[in-house]
């Protein structure tokens, strides 16, 4: 998994997992937006996967 060059808005974390699970880049950055609504350490580990993963 990694984050690709192409269809990124912010770090490409969200269109990385998206790829990786088959999903559209949309709707994997809607469903973050709307769990950062929820408690929890969502943002956290979306900065964590931006440190970790490799970019293409």
């Amino acid at each position: 998994m990694s984050r690709p060059r192409n269809n990124r808005k912010i770090a490409g974390v969200c269109a990385g997992l998206a790829e990786r699970w088959g999903m559209g880049a949309g709707t994997v950055r809607l469903l973050f937006v709307l769990s950062c609504l929820l408690p929890g350490p969502q943002f956290v580990v979306y900065l964590a996967l931006w440190a970790v993963l490799p970019s293409r």
